[in-house]
């Protein structure tokens, strides 16, 4: 019904899969190539170089000519031609929108060995024997990058290979399916049409490093990125054509990268609600699905749905009511308006492409648009051309902002596009490498990037309910019904997060309304990214680029939502979550208002189904809505500022009417919010609230004020302006009052509550006596031990005839693969062990057990010992026993560190007595790096 990843025995999609097939053959070929031919040519030496304004052409003791372009101090073009020519340029100006950015003045100097190109920003060498370039800072003594030979190139091929610094970091590459820090990897820049880890829903040709700079290769041709040394670099077309970014910077560079390819859109705010999608109109003889769904048979019965929401009182924001398989839809209309009734807005997907999208969008109402594979799934140039239509379709017939979905994305997309990981499972799997996923495509100036909540196939209440936690914190999300488990019921496959019986129900309210009440915080993100290309879903490495441990791939499975949230996601079936960093800092747990100081790792940390591990940075000040299910279904007529105050910060709120694209035309407001505040002890809180600047349709000309401040003690005074304000005594009294002061010391271990009353301009609130809460150290070194560097000593016994239950997959990362004993010829007796070299010394401090997730019960261990030695042939005494109970939860093991290499698990009994077999999904270490 999606996509074209049809269930097992749909005979209706037959064609649906043979479009499919064509479509990953085509794949693999642009991804592979052809045989290279066996000599590839090179420019030659270069033997001349010529200028005219900021372009200068070289060339070379061959045909080929290379033509640099500098397009401002930190931003230039490097094209070169193996025929001399530059008339060959198929991307032309659809990657690279913004080209001219004024007169550079750049300087043109001959060194002997190379001409220099300078510029306030740069200085760009042109190796004269052979042809190669390298780039400096303005000093031209700081390297940035230099090619480590000539670029080369085949009648299929091109590649550039740059020399790698000692510790240098690469991120990008659009939609990468896992982590998302690429040294040593190679990555596919291909559409594939898989969604599986290790390959890319939406490659863009663009990659940047922490040396400072970033590069988008200018073509509409598949490649490879090799991350080793040196790093290779190839696209499948016989030329060379590139955009560079220098910056100070990630940030920096995704500044430049988004100047010239387009900034992310800013999405209408309903588009930051949850939206669900699904067919409607099953009684279309032509569907390829269940003709007898119920409450499916028309398109209007999508109102029912609706209806059902506002019923559990459970936010939500737009729906998807149709599905090109067959579906179609009926009176569309009448749906849209029953939706708009109901505070939804309507959208539609189609894999027949937009023939009728001018009615649709300009008569019947709809607002948002999802292409499919089954028309853009040839993905490059045309999924490009799709959303540009689709972005076209949106905007030519209405005055509302652009919001289209789609997979196959490329550089640019950004501006036109919410990208998606496509049909993927609701597994525990699949949701760890989700995390990375969303935050990684973020380093591709994606601000706008999701997955399905508990995927498209498969999936339970306790996935669903995990997934939807974190993925609230991210700009946009969607469910996606029709083919899920079948819960809470059989015959039951509806994934709105409605349907799903207590406490799941609960839950998904839980973080459902906390997005709304966010939805300010989260609007302004998305408004930072629309100014600056800086998404607001963020690996850890962006707002901490000189931490070495935020810098890779430790940090993955965390993220900043915006610049004060770290969201650390829970991905197993387990109620503790270890290994969470804590940058330098102080971060407060915003469940519990406990305050810890970084660097170090935090683990160990209760995460019962109901809790999200989330903390808010020192200084953080979030603005509020009130809780509402829709925007616009209650006026904001207080806006609360939830402060965590320490030493002095700043926030700048943005609004606009949330809908149309008058806000381009500068119909927007914006609100300074400075908070003063001790660093530590006791002192005074000052909160500067400036005038909201600025106009828009709907823009209300006062509202009232609330304040939670946290604070470890009550403060003597609260004063907003020359007023002081009432102490009340109790929360009800000050929820009933206009303005007055309550301190809780049970709220979040301690929270002052202020109401300011009405304002219509600037004012100033005085908090005198407040108690910043010191906080608690969290270790600095002891943290997950990576994987990466373990090698397998050895195991008693593993099962690699009948199925691979090799026990190098007990610590390859992934969760879906597992060590399981012999069982094929007759099984080996217990006790079972596996013995690990961890490639390094550690003070270990515990171990991690997680059983197989893959449905099987057998193996799970039961009474267990835990050794720790410098040597494999005298383990000593064990550090650890004890039983694990016979569940598929993970397990954690905490003991006193003990100093060494190698790891050793031993399993003396299976938890249920079922056999004599051992097997593991993950095992898992702590510790710290030893002398």
């Amino acid at each position: 019904m999606r996509s074209v990843l049809p269930r097992p025995g749909s005979p209706g999609r037959r064609s649906s899969v043979l479009a499919l097939a064509v479509l990953l053959v085509a794949a693999l070929f642009t991804v592979l190539g052809p045989a290279r031919a066996a000599h590839a040519a090179t420019a030659g030496n270069a033997t001349a170089v010529t200028r005219s304004g900021d372009t200068f052409t070289v060339t070379t003791s061959g045909k080929a000519a290379a033509r640099i372009t500098m397009a401002r101090a930190d931003i230039f073009r490097i094209w070169l031609s193996p025929d001399g020519t530059f008339t060959n340029d198929p991307a032309g100006g659809d990657l690279a929108i913004r080209t001219g950015f004024g007169t550079v003045g750049a300087t043109l100097t001959d060194a002997g060995a190379y001409w220099r190109i300078g510029t306030s920003a740069v200085s760009l060498r042109i190796n004269k024997a052979p042809l190669t370039f390298a780039l400096y800072r303005a000093d031209d003594t700081t390297l940035v990058w230099a090619e480590s030979q000539p670029t080369s190139w085949t009648n299929q091929q091109t590649t550039q290979y740059l020399s790698r610094g000692a510790d240098e970091q690469f991120y990008g590459t659009g939609l990468h399916l896992g982590e998302w820090a690429l040294r040593d990897k190679t990555v596919p820049v291909a559409v594939s049409n898989q969604w599986t880890e290790g390959t890319n829903a939406s490659p863009a040709p663009f990659y940047m490093s922490t040396n400072g700079y970033g590069v988008m290769r200018n073509t509409w041709a598949p490649g490879s990125y090799n991350f080793g040394a040196p790093t290779a670099l190839t696209h499948n077309e016989s030329r060379f054509d590139a955009w560079y970014f220098a910056g100070n910077s990630l940030k920096d560079v995704l500044g430049g990268y988004t100047d010239v390819t387009g900034k992310p859109f800013l999405a209408p705010v309903w588009g930051l609600e949850l939206g669900n999608a699904d067919c409607f109109n099953a009684s279309n003889p032509t569907y390829t699905g269940d003709h007898n769904r119920v409450r499916h048979q028309t398109t209007p019965d999508v109102v029912g749905y609706a209806t059902d929401a506002r019923a559990a009182d459970m936010p939500s924001g737009w729906f998807l009511p149709n599905d090109g398989y067959g579906c179609g839809y009926t009176d569309l209309p009448n749906a849209v308006a029953g939706l708009k009734a109901k505070g939804f807005n309507t959208g539609l997907w189609t894999s027949t492409g937009l023939a009728n999208i001018n009615w649709e969008v300009g008569t019947a109402g709809s607002r948002a648009v999802k292409t499919d594979v089954a028309w853009i799934g040839g993905g490059y140039k045309t999924a490009f051309t799709g959303v540009n239509q689709a972005v076209a379709g949106l905007e030519n017939n209405s005055d509302a902002r652009r919001f289209v979905w789609t997979v196959d994305g490329w550089a640019g997309t950004q501006r036109n596009a919410v990208v998606w990981t496509g049909d993927t499972h609701g597994t525990w799997d699949a949701m760890r490498w989700h995390v990375p996923s969303i935050a990684g495509a973020g380093l591709s100036g994606l601000n706008y990037a999701s997955g399905d909540i508990d995927g498209i196939y498969d999936g339970s209440p306790q996935t669903y309910v995990r997934d939807l936690q974190w993925k609230a914190f991210t700009p946009s999300f969607m469910t996606m019904s029709g083919w899920g488990a079948t819960n809470p019921s059989a015959g039951y496959n509806d994934k709105q997060p409605w349907r799903y019986a207590d406490p799941y129900l609960s839950i998904n309210r839980k973080y459902l309304q906390l997005k709304m009440r966010l939805m300010p915080y989260l609007y302004t993100m998305s408004k930072v990214a629309n100014d600056t290309g800086v998404p607001s879903t963020r690996a850890m490495v962006l707002e901490y680029p000189n931490d070495p441990v935020a810098r890779g791939n430790q940090t993955s499975g965390q993220f900043m939502a915006g610049d004060s949230f770290l969201v650390a996601p829970v991905v197993s079936d387990t109620s503790v979550r270890d290994g969470i960093y804590l940058p330098a800092g102080s971060w407060t747990d915003y469940w519990t208002g406990r305050v810890y100081n970084g660097p170090g790792w935090l683990n160990g940390y209760a995460a019962p189904l109901d809790t999200l591990p989330l903390f808010v940075k020192s200084g953080a000040i979030v603005p509020m809505w009130p809780q509402m299910n829709y925007t616009g279904e209650k006026p904001v007529s207080t806006l609360t500022y939830d402060v965590y105050p320490r030493g002095t910060s700043s926030f700048n709120l943005y609004e606009d009417d949330g809908l149309t694209r008058a806000y381009q035309n500068g119909a927007y407001a914006r609100q300074q919010v400075d908070v003063t505040a001790p660093t530590g002890g006791t002192g005074d809180v000052t909160l500067s609230v400036g005038a909201s600047n600025g106009s828009y349709t709907g823009k209300p000309a006062s509202r009232g004020y609330e304040f939670s401040v946290h604070s470890a003690g009550a403060p003597s005074s609260v004063a907003v302006g020359a007023t002081t304000l009432t102490a009340l005594g109790s929360k009800a009294a000050y929820d009933a009052a206009s303005s007055g002061w309550y301190y809780d010391a049970a709220d979040r271990a301690g929270t002052l509550w202020i109401k300011a009353g009405s304002q219509s301009g600037a004012f100033t609130v005085t908090a005198r006596g407040i108690t910043v809460p010191a906080g608690t150290a969290v270790p600095p070194t002891s943290g997950p031990i990576p994987q990466t560097a373990w090698k397998l000593v050895s195991a008693d016994s593993q099962e690699t005839v009948a199925e691979n239950g090799a026990a190098t997959n007990a610590f390859d990362g992934n969760s879906g693969t597992i060590w399981h004993t012999k069982w094929s010829g007759g099984a080996a007796a217990l006790p079972h062990e596996i013995q690990i070299d961890l490639g390094a010394r550690y003070d270990v401090d515990s171990l991690g057990y997680l059983p197989r997730q893959d449905g099987g019960v057998n193996g799970r261990i039961g009474q267990y010992e835990v050794y720790v030695s410098d040597s494999t042939t005298s383990w000593g005494t064990p550090v650890a026993t004890g039983t694990f109970a016979d569940t598929a939860t993970a397990k954690k093991v905490a003991f006193t560190a003990k100093s060494g290499r190698y790891l050793r698990l031993r399993a003396l009994t299976e938890a249920g007595n079922r056999g004599p077999w051992t097997s593991a999904a993950e095992i898992t270490a702590t510790g710290r790096p030893s002398s």
